[in-house]
């Protein structure tokens, strides 16, 4: 493809994205093809020849969206948000452009020194702790996910914990990692990766609002102790998948301080949250924690993938996850006057992820992007009170921000059988769990067009199909 080439086919591409947004309410929320559709419509070979980029594009329309669940639809209310903006699309279309590799500051100065600089604008946005910036002994960093800040926090606390050494080899057993019954299933996926099995993972259990017990952390530490464990990570959670519940950060850090475990703090999506200051009491604690990790791409208007890492000490992370090849060697990091994040991560390589969130912070502003976070969580609140409203309903957990638990009176199969009238439907997709081992409807708030008018309608759909 010649520069004329993709100018022409760019201005096409651009245009069928912004078609698909100003579209996207009118589709199907959740897909409605069947499972080998969509691989049923493409032929069973590649093409040896060249095909016409207009075929390819047609193609997209033919094929792919149909296959598409519709993570922009402000009919969207199922998982989390996920959600985007135009500023950062079209960050990640000039990343793309560049595609640079920013493995080190020595690979692309601009990657590293942005990505640092927005994260240090970022701690003063949230009301972070200030070890997290990048002045201080600690620092921020740009991972793909919480997952991968789950497993690089483990990876630290191990190091910190004497027990490994990347350099050496040799695991120590005995090792023990905390977080409640509630916290997401990366913990565990994180335990597994980093050598210490399932078995040393104590999940704790929670409190009539589905937040860590710091009580039953304790005793788990202690039982540990007494039969020659080491405790070594904590995870608590700012906002449970399941219910949005808020662990309660300054107990849990202080028992963790005593004791010397690593505290680590996960606010994947709810972190976005401490925009607005009126939100930020679920942050009481968040100076114990040593490490701490949050989603922009959840809800913050920046597209997937973008989560946001801090440690109040960055030593153990980087000793943990360093290695130094001579072909990587250059003479701004043997003279230390850089920050090389190869060393903050799992991969050697990394994208400019830093360049869509200067984009839409600078788009957006503060206050804006406070508006919208404000808008949603009001909503929300509207929601529980029509639910409270309707005896056929009821609440299934305290509502904390823009999530709301709830379900039908009837029991299990009603609620069922409500989510799949629902969601086949295509006019609003809703998730589910289970709490208290009830079938519980899930309604998150947060996608970046949803208003009012989306939500109402979203409750006269809830309404309507209950009658059932």
């Amino acid at each position: 493809m010649t520069p004329d080439e993709f100018r022409n086919y760019g201005h096409k591409v651009v245009e069928r994205v912004a078609r698909y947004l100003e579209d996207v309410e009118s589709f199907p929320v959740q897909s409605q093809v069947q499972p080998g559709w969509v691989r049923g419509q493409l032929p069973s070979a590649a093409p040896d020849e060249p095909e016409p980029f207009d075929q390819i594009l047609a193609d997209v329309d033919r094929i792919i969206v149909p296959g598409l669940t519709h993570w922009q639809s402000p009919n969207f209310f199922a998982f989390f948000p996920a959600n985007h903006s135009g500023p950062s699309i079209l960050a990640e279309l000039m990343t793309a452009g560049f595609g640079v590799q920013g493995m080190m500051w020595a690979t692309s100065p601009a990657c590293t020194e942005l990505e640092s600089h927005v994260l240090d604008w970022l701690v003063d946005m949230l009301a972070l702790p200030m070890d997290f910036k990048s002045t201080s002994l600690g620092g921020g960093v740009i991972q793909d996910s919480a997952s991968s800040s789950a497993l690089c926090a483990l990876l630290a606390a191990r190091e910190r914990a004497g027990a490994f050494n990347v350099k050496r080899g040799g695991l120590q057993k005995g090792l023990t990692c905390y977080a409640s019954r509630e916290a997401h299933s990366s913990i565990e996926k994180a335990v597994q990766i980093a050598g210490l099995g399932s078995d040393q993972l104590r999940l704790i259990d929670v409190d009539d609002q589905f937040a860590l017990r710091p009580d039953a952390l304790e005793m788990a530490i202690l039982k540990d102790l007494d039969e020659g464990r080491h405790p070594t990570f904590v995870c608590a959670t700012i906002g449970t998948t399941s219910s949005q519940a808020m662990d309660p950060l300054q107990e849990i850090g202080a028992i963790c301080r005593r004791h010397q475990v690593w505290f680590h703090v996960d606010a994947a999506m709810c972190g976005t949250a401490a925009i607005c200051p009126e939100f930020r009491n679920f942050q009481e604690g968040l100076e114990l924690c040593d490490s701490y990790c949050w989603s922009p791409n959840k809800w913050m208007f920046v597209n997937f993938d973008c989560n946001c890492m801090w440690v109040a000490d960055r030593e153990p992370l980087i000793r943990a996850l360093s290695i130094q090849p001579e072909y990587l060697r250059n003479s701004a990091t043997e003279r230390g006057d850089v920050i090389d994040y190869r060393d903050w991560q799992i991969p050697l390589g990394r994208r400019f992820r830093a360049l869509k969130l200067w984009f839409t912070i600078r788009s957006f502003g503060v206050r804006n992007l406070r508006d919208r976070v404000r808008n949603h969580v009001a909503l929300a609140k509207e929601v529980e009170e029509w639910i409270a409203a309707d005896s056929r309903f009821e609440l299934a957990a305290p509502r904390n921000l823009n999530l709301v638990c709830f379900r039908l009176k009837d029991g299990d199969r009603q609620t069922e059988e409500l989510l799949h009238r629902l969601n086949t439907s295509g006019m609003i997709y809703l998730t589910h769990t289970r709490l208290n081992d009830k079938f519980t409807l899930r309604l998150s708030i947060g996608q970046t067009e949803t208003q009012r008018q989306h939500v109402e309608r979203a409750w006269k759909l809830i309404q309507q199909t209950a009658d059932f």
